[in-house]
């Protein structure tokens, strides 16, 4: 594979299964720092923290992934990023009442479920031998597998970019 090939060879794609997205988000998301990178990234400049999940499991396997599939933008429109809306919106008023609380804890698993149902689209497409993604050279950097990358102008946007990289093989 040529770092212009979007033929995904078998090798990596057995290497993909062994890692399964899910099990590294969740690493990764428990790393020092990166969720709270994740989701200043998320709300401060409107990227998707799924989105870069995929893209950040993707580039410590030496790849840079394609667009981001229809379906799982989509999903992530019509599905989770409504229930987040509706969890934020109830933050204050759950601060004050028990069952407004418990309400809250259920539309956020209910978000987890959907977060989780979005990553597994975007494993399986990654895995299928139609994926368009390229391979990384070793000269390439976190800024090269991030498509949204030069629209992070601000220096708040750099930091956390860093600390997920600084995140991703941890010593």
């Amino acid at each position: 594979m040529t770092p212009d090939s979007t033929e995904l060879p078998a090798a990596l794609r057995a290497r993909l299964a062994t890692d399964p997205l899910w099990d590294f988000a969740l690493a990764l998301y428990a790393r020092p720092g990166a969720e709270a990178a994740c989701l200043h990234l998320q709300d401060d400049a409107g990227l998707e923290v799924i989105e870069l999940l995929w893209r950040l499991w993707l580039f410590h396997h030496g790849l840079a992934a394609g667009p981001m599939p229809d379906s799982v933008a989509r999903w992530q429109a019509e599905v989770t990023a409504p229930l987040r809306r509706l969890r934020r919106s109830l933050k204050a008023e759950a601060a004050e009442r028990e069952s407004v609380a418990a309400l809250r804890q259920r539309l956020k698993a209910a978000e987890l479920d959907a977060e989780r149902e979005a990553l597994a689209r975007l494993e399986a497409h990654s895995r299928r031998g139609d994926a368009t993604h390229r391979s990384l050279t070793s000269a390439d950097g976190l800024k090269d597998a991030l498509p949204f990358h030069a629209r992070l102008t601000k220096a708040s946007h750099r930091t956390a970019l860093e600390r997920l990289n600084d995140q991703l093989d941890p010593q």
